[in-house]
């Protein structure tokens, strides 16, 4: 079918050569010369594209554009203007018009003005499609478990790049093609892990990652120093797709002075990760300096109750003398109520802030049809995160701060990953309950398809009992029990899970936000 122009000129008689300039190139180009014949025809009719006279006796171009745009908000118009105005600059960047010409007009303007209105997007595809097609080659390549975790880091964040450009178009082969490479990503990465995680842990230096009990100290400690008041701020579950989702709302108030990524421990769940995080210490450390603070899997009630306690502590040990603030978010009226009574801590050296709402997301993904409905795919579920934050009390907190002038860590305990696969594991009554890891005794599995840690002290994990180990899932894969096996795997196939060894649970986002 033919683009179809409505161009619309009191002088329309003086345009007729780009007229047939344009019928010759196949376009249909419908005329007249007053906005309130083109309203009519725009009212009869289906136009592509409205080219328009800013200055036309009757109804003005920019009255007969406010018409249009009440009528059909989507369809493109091209303001055609005697002077290069700053007020139809200022219209054109705010999306009142697609594009605007300065009279005289020449026929390689005309084209141009139309290829970037209608065929942007087709060729905005064309090219994303060609470069990923270049870096797919490179990125296949490059897969290695001898790569150290900075390479993996910059590998992970080109994997995700290409997620969320490919997640413009409409090319679901193109889509399929990086799940796919993310899957064998996830594989080699899941051997760098088995062959390199305890040693990390135990004094091997080579590669060795800012882990989740090393990052307040090599991370943020130097940033809190600097700065006479700082807020850090951690969203729980907080992936690196999702926070380059909402990095340009953030950029809106702050810039970027620093982006890193850091390794979240095993397990990649907010009991072991995010303590680790403000205590300083792993697990099992916590467990044995600060028993009073550690939570057993068997205990009832939440199991980071302690964060403010264990982050006073680590100040203590780390030679520091830094008052703090700690709030934890867990609905949205605590944080319409820290909201209000923001201004009472801005003055102080920290302010720690806890918000909880993609954990919740996730969870309530797993529970509610309508929420797994509305994130039916990865996409959603980062768009769904990104319009959450849009309304959430967290965003105008942001805001208030950048308006204060108080820089911003931002980070997050670990990510999520959607699972596909079931991997069968038998054990006793006392085994916990999270589907990407598991710790008891006698537990029964295939080790092929999990990351065993037999001795939890070479890990620095908690040992609940003389002869619990631990296992955590590999890639995309979930436990389930051999009873009832086909409801729980219908049921939670498809779900956000964590705890488990992936690029996604275990490569956290970083980032030191100056106000602009």
């Amino acid at each position: 079918m033919r683009v179809r122009i409505l161009w619309a000129d009191d002088e329309i008689e003086l345009l007729k050569p780009h007229v047939f300039f344009l019928r010759e190139k196949g376009y249909e180009v419908v005329t007249t010369n007053s906005g309130a014949e083109a309203l009519d025809l725009i009212n009869e009719e289906v136009f592509d594209i409205v080219f328009l006279d800013e200055n036309m006796p009757g109804i003005s171009g920019l009255e007969t554009l406010e018409r249009i745009r009440n009528k059909q908000p989507g369809l493109p118009v091209v303001m055609i203007t005697k002077s290069e105005e700053e007020a139809i600059m200022n219209d054109a960047i705010g999306g009142r018009i697609s594009d605007y010409l300065i009279k005289p007009v020449n026929p390689h303007q005309i084209l141009l003005a139309l290829k970037k209105n209608l065929e942007n997007k087709k060729l905005v595809s064309e090219k994303t499609s060609m470069a990923y097609q270049q870096q797919f080659r490179q990125i296949g390549s490059s897969l290695s478990p001898s790569l150290d975790f900075s390479e993996w880091a910059e590998i992970y964040r080109q994997l995700v790049y290409w997620e969320l450009e490919l997640g413009k178009l409409e090319d679901e082969n193109l889509q399929d093609i990086l799940l796919m490479q993310k899957g064998e990503a996830n594989n080699v990465f899941f051997r760098f892990v088995e062959e390199n995680y305890t040693s990390w842990l135990n004094g091997g230096q080579f590669g060795k990652p800012v882990m989740s009990h090393t990052v307040f100290r090599e991370k943020c400690l130097p940033i809190i120093n600097k700065e006479p008041n700082t807020f850090l701020i951690v969203i729980d579950n907080l992936r690196m797709d999702q926070w380059k989702m909402l990095q340009p709302k953030f950029e809106e108030v702050y810039r970027v002075a620093e982006e890193d990524v850091y390794c979240s421990i095993l397990p990649t769940a907010t009991q072991y990760a995010r303590n680790a995080f403000f205590a300083g210490l792993m697990p099992g450390e916590i467990q044995k300096r600060h028993p009073q603070y550690w939570t057993l899997e068997s205990d009832e009630g939440t199991r980071n109750r302690y964060e403010a306690e264990l982050l006073s502590e680590q100040i203590k040990r780390l030679g520091g003398n830094i008052s703090f603030n700690y709030h934890k978010i867990l609905n949205l009226t605590a944080g319409k109520k820290l909201l209000g009574s923001l201004s009472n801590h801005t003055d102080q050296k920290l302010n720690v802030l806890v918000y909880n709402f993609v954990d919740m997301l996730s969870h309530a993904r797993t529970e509610m049809e309508v929420i797994k409905e509305l994130a039916d795919d990865e996409a959603a579920y980062r768009s769904l995160t990104v319009s959450w934050f849009e309304h959430s009390p967290l965003w105008e907190i942001i805001r208030q701060l950048a308006a204060k002038k108080i820089p911003i860590i931002l980070t997050t305990d670990h990510g999520s990953i959607r699972v596909h696969h079931p991997t069968r594991v038998v054990g006793d009554k006392n085994t916990n309950t999270n589907l990407r890891y598991k710790t008891g005794r006698s537990l029964q599995y295939d080790p092929k398809e999990v990351f065993e840690i037999r001795n939890p002290a070479d890990a620095f994990l908690p040992r609940g009992h003389v002869s619990a180990n631990y296992i955590f899932a590999r890639e995309d894969r979930f436990f389930a029990y051999p009873n009832n096996y086909n409801y729980y795997v219908n049921y939670y196939r498809d779900t956000f899970q964590h705890g488990g060894v992936s690029l996604e649970e275990m490569m956290i986002p970083f980032a030191y936000l100056k106000p602009k």
